[in-house]
């Protein structure tokens, strides 16, 4: 099966129940061919031979008919998809600059979110896709080369932990892989991605807004200007593929933070925190007090 995410066309070859149930639910929107013919990647998921198929049984992971990570039990192959992909992106599409970053758009004009795990990003990205904005990426926000517009890369957000639950009453209707417990990341899930920001893949976003977020319980919510060296240093670091790029990398980076405006976000509330954001969106006070 050859599944279309974005820029990228991945081979998936699997016979995993698991993996075949989650590609069904978390990527019905998307273009999928069976028909044999050129893939970005071509991968696999498989089951080790052995006593491994049916004690403790495990999901390995194939990047062009090789395993390159260590087996997961069975019961993370679903998740180990998604980490795989976003390895296969970082590691491969050197024709973008790839944050570690999440990304959303709104009239044209993307917010680009880095943050560490934990930070909050992707319960706070999904909330804010779920409510108006249109999801870029959860994870790789990718950049042209050519003009430094965000590509879309719109695939299901991974949640962790508490944030399933969370997202899970906030957003009813939204629909999500069952929660997978005892991973390196603690309990995960995967949130299928809005159909409009699958259908609008092609339709890349300038880049207005570098944003860190935190959640911190009992925070106000509030933007605070954080300084463009701080900013191009603390992306620099985020970026996976920013040194391969040498010089050209730097300059896009830097031309990337002139371009702009650049906050810490600590919030505590999703309500307030989507009050925020709807201001900073062009017609909203924020945006209007920045143009000013």
């Amino acid at each position: 099966m050859s599944l279309k995410t974005g820029p990228f066309i991945s081979r998936i070859r699997t016979r995993l129940p698991a993996v075949i149930d989650g590609i069904a639910l978390l990527y019905a929107d998307y273009p999928v061919s069976e028909a044999e013919g050129f893939a970005d990647f071509h991968l696999a998921l498989t089951q080790p031979p052995g006593a491994r198929r049916w004690f403790r049984p495990q999901a390995l992971f194939e990047f062009d008919g090789v395993s390159l990570f260590k087996p997961l039990p069975l019961t993370q192959a679903l998740p180990m998809l998604e980490w795989g992909l976003n390895w296969c992106i970082s590691n491969h599409a050197h024709h973008f600059l790839i944050i570690h970053a999440a990304a959303i758009e709104r009239d044209g004009c993307a917010v680009i979110l880095p943050g560490p795990p934990g930070s909050g990003k992707s319960t706070l990205t999904a909330f804010l896709t779920g409510n108006g904005w249109r999801l870029l990426s959860d994870e790789l926000a990718l950049l042209s080369l050519d003009d430094g517009r965000v590509t879309p890369l719109a695939r299901p957000l991974g949640l962790k932990n508490q944030s399933i639950d969370l997202i899970g009453r906030l957003l009813p209707g939204a629909r999500m892989s069952p929660p997978c417990a005892d991973t390196t990341k603690g309990t995960v899930a995967l949130l299928q991605a809005p159909q409009d920001s699958v259908f609008r893949s092609d339709e890349t976003a300038h880049p207005a807004w570098i944003i860190f977020p935190r959640f911190m319980p009992g925070a106000e919510g509030q933007l605070q200007s954080r300084s463009k060296a701080r900013t191009l240093i603390d992306v620099g670091h985020n970026a996976f593929n920013y040194s391969i790029h040498g010089k050209r990398g730097f300059e896009l980076l830097s031309h990337l933070v002139d371009s702009c405006d650049c906050y810490d976000f600590r919030y505590s509330s999703m309500d307030q925190a989507c009050r925020t954001f709807d201001a900073l969106a062009p017609g909203g006070a924020a945006f209007k007090a920045a143009s000013a």
